[in-house]
């Protein structure tokens, strides 16, 4: 920027020797006494070295000369004043420039450096220049910082010294010598051309803010050194660092045109800082949507804590992304876990509530519960210390008392746990690299609509994806890949967990899990699981398979579809029930689909099964299954059975089984074909006629043999002497101590082969 050329102004004041009334003896405001008329001054019209200059004989210890003119001082103009003179006869003396600061009222601005270098002559007729540079800005070279309260200033010079010389001046030369040091491209203009100090202690925000206004479509430079910022700022051009800001944690910085996580982390210096003020930008309100990592490395040294570094965020709902980059913990004390154990008072009545917490200042909020009688994956979801309780994610099954709980916190790349709710909050193309050493998400109390899709969670230390609450409500994670910190242990020994979900309609598409001790477990219905693949086997000969996917709600209203789902089950409890024995006002297990997967397991145990039911308490059943269009496969060794009752706290009640569909399926390497309704096949050799068929093996879960839908007779049924028999037999059920042997009764004793489709269910 050139003053001179932009606005038309002429900033040289005027020869000597067109009147000496333009210049004063004083400070050079209106009023000031001038030159004009002055017994010690006077034109000489023909000097040899400087031809027509000024003559003043100096008879004061400061003897002053200023241009009356108003001289405009600008952010990002840079003023040279300079003059040449000389002492021709008497007493020696020095020169300097020097000036008047003036404000938008026309009075003086007090405290500024107002005079450049002191020169000395020491001897007639030689010729020194003098000069100085006056700007707003502090930068190298300027002699009179004058900062943004002057607009305007009266220069020239002083003399000063011994009194009797005289000293004859040729001119005072005021310049714009902004090129010097404005970069050449223009549309680029300096912070501290507008007052800022960079000294980490003043509060540069008006600097900041008038760069922005004048940057009028170009950019901004933070040149080198640390600028504070203290309140909120918006930065509407572009902007780049070579300094650094630092901030109040309340203030929130937002680069509008230059929103992503390079600029941040140049700005505050550091990636973890950037990274955070970054976030703090996000989610508050401003006019970006997407923070872009641009595909760096995040080198994140402590968790971040979204409610710490945002401490006004109580609840956001508008789409926000973070996308395109990989972030990656870095080792240090911010990400070790914490551990209480507390004595607490559990009440079914209260089903989300430990009352009596013993020590409850000390156990975080987004603690995960262990103890007797608490099911996977119950976290603190708020806490209350007043009262002494804990507000839980998920209701305890083990029923009323006082007992000991262990209170695991885990340390998250991302914590949402302190802010009430969000919702529509994207994360796409991120690679997690958890290192072993952090955990990856935790969702907020409540929110919906969070997304996850195309990222890469590596070896989070304990869990990747943890819901507090029902802030995974409409949770989508689509096509993401999750390697687990416990790769090489046996099945057995494993103890991360890739998610857990509380509320409904989560959709789990095309992502990939590997040899976590849970894929996902999930309360809450409506979910839909479709294009998975959870591998969980290990190289153990015999090895032992855990559950990959655990339900635990009875009712789940959820679809399983098209999934590979490789050395582990599908395990279905009601371990988040308060009140775990079936009562009649409640559903029982039911509305599940299980359709068109792959099931294989290696170098297992004969005993294990895909689909497991373990009721917490007495009473269930089953009612509404279908397991269709299926592939079971075992390899290097048979097992058993596809299907069980974990009856280790409790059994269903078989005799309420109803709705259950258990066809299509294919069986390679599986002892038992498990089918409803089941094909059996019997041949009575002697005639008789009660005929007792085998224990029935084959219907799900070992059900009992409660209903026959069809008998076909596949050859002759004749007596026993040949003569031949058309009636048809009335079927008797649930026969034998164990309930699973059928009975056919004939009006006489026949003998033959028959086909008769049974059923562990009835339709009510």
């Amino acid at each position: 920027m050139n003053i001179a050329i932009t606005s038309g102004l002429l900033l040289m004041p005027p020869a000597f020797h067109a009147g000496l009334n333009a210049w004063s003896s004083g400070n050079g405001t209106s009023g000031s006494p001038t030159w004009a008329g002055a017994a010690n001054a006077g034109i000489v019209p023909g000097d040899q070295d400087f031809g027509s200059c000024l003559e003043i004989v100096k008879q004061q210890s400061t003897t002053r000369l200023r241009f009356m003119g108003e001289t405009p001082i600008w952010p990002g103009i840079y003023l040279r004043i300079s003059a040449g003179l000389k002492c021709v006869a008497g007493a020696f003396c020095s020169a300097r420039i020097a000036g008047w600061a003036g404000d938008g009222q026309r009075n003086e601005v007090p405290g500024l450096v107002t005079t450049g270098a002191t020169v000395a002559m020491d001897s007639y007729g030689q010729i020194i220049e003098i000069s100085a540079i006056v700007s707003v800005g502090a930068r190298q070279g300027v002699d009179m910082v004058w900062g943004t309260r002057p607009v305007y200033g009266h220069f020239g010079l002083d003399l000063v010294g011994a009194n009797g010389g005289a000293i004859r001046i040729e001119s005072i030369r005021i310049e714009d010598v902004s090129s010097a040091f404005v970069p050449a491209l223009i549309d680029w203009v300096d912070v501290r051309d507008f007052g800022a100090v960079g000294d980490g202690v003043t509060n540069d925000r008006a600097a900041f803010i008038a760069a922005d206004q004048a940057a009028n479509g170009g950019g901004i430079v933070v040149p080198e050194g640390t600028f504070f910022i203290s309140g909120d700022i918006g930065i509407e051009a572009p902007i780049r660092f070579k300094g650094t800001i630092r901030t109040p944690t309340a203030t929130r910085v937002s680069f509008m045109q230059s929103f992503d996580f390079p600029t941040y982390a140049a700005a505050f210096g550091d990636e973890t800082l950037g990274l955070k003020k970054a976030l703090q930008a996000l989610f508050g309100y401003t006019d970006h949507v997407s923070l872009d990592l641009c595909g760096r490395r995040v080198d994140l040294t402590e968790p971040l804590d979204i409610a710490a570094l945002a401490p006004n965020l109580t609840g956001f709902s508008n789409r926000r992304v973070i996308m395109n980059g990989s972030i990656m913990a870095v080792e240090g004390p911010a990400w070790d876990s914490g551990r209480r154990t507390s004595s607490a008072t559990y009440n079914p009545n209260q089903p989300l509530v430990l009352s009596n917490v013993a020590n409850i200042g000390a156990i975080e909020v987004g603690s995960r519960v262990s103890g007797n009688g608490v099911g996977r994956e119950v976290y603190v979801r708020a806490k209350n210390v007043a009262q002494g309780r804990l507000t839980l994610s998920q209701p305890l099954y083990g029923g009323a008392g006082t007992r000991n709980y262990t209170f695991d916190r885990y340390r998250y790349m991302f914590d949402f746990s302190g802010v009430g709710q969000v919702s529509r909050l994207n994360f796409v193309d991120i690679d997690f690299n958890c290192n072993g050493i952090a955990s990856t998400i935790m969702l907020p109390p409540q929110g919906e609509m969070i997304a996850i899709r195309d990222c890469y969670f590596t070896r989070p230390k304990d869990r990747a994806i943890t819901s507090i609450g029902r802030g995974c409500q409409d949770l989508l994670v689509d096509r993401c890949q999750f390697l687990s910190n416990d790769m090489d242990l046996p099945a057995q020994q494993r103890t991360s967990i890739a998610i857990n979900v509380n509320a409904n309609d989560v959709k789990m598409r095309n992502n990939r899990f590997v040899r976590f001790a849970h894929f996902m477990v999930a309360h809450g219905g409506g979910h839909i699981i479709t294009g998975n693949h959870w591998f969980q086997g290990d190289g153990s000969g015999q090895g032992l398979r855990y559950a990959g996917l655990v339900l635990t709600l009875t009712n789940v209203q959820t679809t399983i579809t098209g999934n590979y789902i490789d050395n582990s089950s599908i395990e279905w409890t009601n371990e988040h029930s308060a009140r775990p024995d079936f009562s009649g006002d409640e559903f029982s297990f039911g509305g599940l689909t299980i359709t068109g997967n792959t099931f294989l397991c290696s170098n297992t145990v004969n005993w294990f099964t895909w689909l497991t039911v373990k009721p917490h308490g007495s009473g269930h059943f089953i009612h509404g299954l279908t397991v269709a269009g299926n592939v079971f496969k075992a390899l290097y060794g048979n097992v058993d059975r596809i299907d069980r009752v974990d009856t280790s706290i409790a059994d269903l009640d078989y005799s309420n089984m109803r709705n259950i569909q258990f066809e299509g399926n294919m069986f390679n390497g599986i002892n038992t074909y498990v089918a409803n309704p089941l094909m059996l096949q019997h041949t009575q050799s002697t005639a008789s006629d009660s005929w007792t068929l085998p224990v029935v093996q084959g219907l799900p879960f070992r059900g009992w043999a409660r209903a026959v839908q069809s008998v076909v007779a596949e050859t002759a049924l004749t007596t026993a002497s040949g003569a031949r028999v058309s009636e048809m037999p009335w079927v008797q059920t649930q026969i034998g101590s164990s309930n699973r042997q059928l009975r056919l009764n004939w009006s006489t004793p026949v003998r033959g082969r028959i086909a008769i489709y049974a059923r562990m269910d009835r339709p009510q």
